[in-house]
């Protein structure tokens, strides 16, 4: 272990540890650029940063949750995505039941963890820190876990729904440190969500790792990794 204090690293589930592959952000984009839309590299990256955004349990996201449910969240959905993209208002309220329901129909990833990510996670395991996953997961996923095979290498997983928290709340991450007995200081959190991870981790004191292969932050304002394989030197550095 460095001389830094750490004990501890906590962990963020999706697109974090696990992927979906290929990524819903690529299929999606890919379909509308089928229906002739043009959507530029920089359309993409923002929006990506709109996704990651309002997904952090943003207020956009807690409205919609209560106002919509089922198709029609995921119809809103697509309409707030599309006008990220740069899309028309006026066409992205018509595209948007087509999109969607393309998606529901044929958009079916494999959920992936990386075998970069699993080498270093057991290289870390074997380095002595204590290590937890922390999601804004409504629902437990320790079963999850096991079936990508990881299970074993984490102290705990901790949801979102089950202590009614979700980042970049600090709460979450207050309960997390509850089952360790360690300062927040001591814990660092990997993730690939600006909005929620960085704000969230730092708010409650622990030290943020920015997880960002697609470079959609440039601006953080913390370590940032493109690679779990540079994580070890990054938590020395910390």
């Amino acid at each position: 272990m460095p001389s830094n204090g750490i004990k501890a690293i906590f962990f963020d589930l999706d697109g974090t540890l696990r992927h979906n592959v290929p990524g819903g952000g690529e299929i999606f984009s890919d379909h509308v650029r089928s229906l002739g839309i043009q959507i530029t590299d920089d359309d993409y990256s923002h929006g990506m940063r709109w996704e990651f955004l309002y997904w952090a349990n943003s207020p956009d996201l807690v409205a919609d949750l209560q106002k919509y449910e089922n198709e029609k969240f995921w119809v809103n959905y697509s309409q707030r995505r599309l006008a990220a993209l740069g899309v028309s208002p006026r066409q992205s309220k018509a595209l948007a039941p087509k999109v969607s329901a393309y998606m529901r129909e044929f958009y079916a990833p494999q959920s992936v963890v990386p075998d970069d990510a699993q080498k270093v996670l057991r290289e870390l395991k074997e380095r002595g820190y204590l290590m937890a996953v922390v999601s804004n997961r409504d629902r437990p996923f320790a079963e999850e876990l096991e079936s990508h095979g990881i299970a074993d290498l984490f102290a705990f997983s901790l949801a979102g729904g089950e202590v009614d928290s979700y980042k970049p709340e600090p709460e979450i991450f207050v309960h997390a440190l509850k089952r360790v007995s360690l300062q927040p200081e001591q814990v660092v959190y990997v993730g690939d969500n600006y909005f929620a991870d960085v704000v969230g981790s730092r708010r409650a004191g622990l030290r943020p790792v920015l997880y960002d292969p697609g470079a959609y932050f440039p601006e953080a304002d913390c370590a940032v990794i493109k690679s779990f394989e540079e994580l070890i030197p990054a938590i020395a550095d910390l």
